[in-house]
């Protein structure tokens, strides 16, 4: 069981583009790629002067990371310091486009705060190498640099570590 955790946290590692402790290459997802609710482009440049958590999942993974999700919720933590940014890989499922749009501007009223983003084209697992038909974490500290990234279904000991990391760099 040790040996399997070890191997999954070594390729949790290894399966990003982007690298710990830095600002990863700049994107914008627009037009035929997707982009924002209201169709306007999403920046990655935009995952500054907060901590920003950013889910990068598969509508068919939506639910395997509820609890950090829940932990999140709990700590309701200041707008101002603080922000989530939800990316939709829509290209990884059979569910028509227009049902997952149509569920993400519902869950915009349910979390306003959230910032919801259509990804038609696998556009981050591309540019990115995020993992593909999964649920990513990624956290980002105020200056934009990656502190955290995972691939999966966090267990309860990095939901941990990711709060803890959270925290420091409020």
């Amino acid at each position: 069981m040790k040996k399997i955790i070890l191997l999954t946290f070594i390729l949790n590692i290894y399966a990003f583009a982007i690298n710990l402790n830095e600002i990863p290459k700049e994107v914008t997802i627009e037009k035929e790629d997707g982009g924002l609710l209201n169709e306007e482009a999403w920046h990655s440049t935009m995952l500054k002067d907060k901590v920003y958590v950013l889910f990068y999942v598969d509508p068919d993974e939506k639910d395997t990371n509820n609890a950090f999700s829940e932990a999140l919720k709990k700590r309701a933590y200041n707008v101002e310091k603080f922000g989530t940014v939800a990316i939709v890989n829509l290209k990884a499922t059979w569910l028509p486009n227009f049902a997952i749009e149509s569920a993400l501007e519902e869950k915009q009223k349910t979390y306003p705060t959230t910032i919801y983003v259509k990804d038609k084209t696998k556009y981050l697992v591309k540019e990115w190498n995020l993992a593909d038909d999964n649920s990513d974490i990624l956290i980002f500290n105020k200056k934009g640099e990656l502190i955290y990234q995972f691939a999966g279904k966090l267990p309860q000991t990095e939901i941990e570590k990711a709060m803890k990391l959270i925290e420091e760099n409020l």
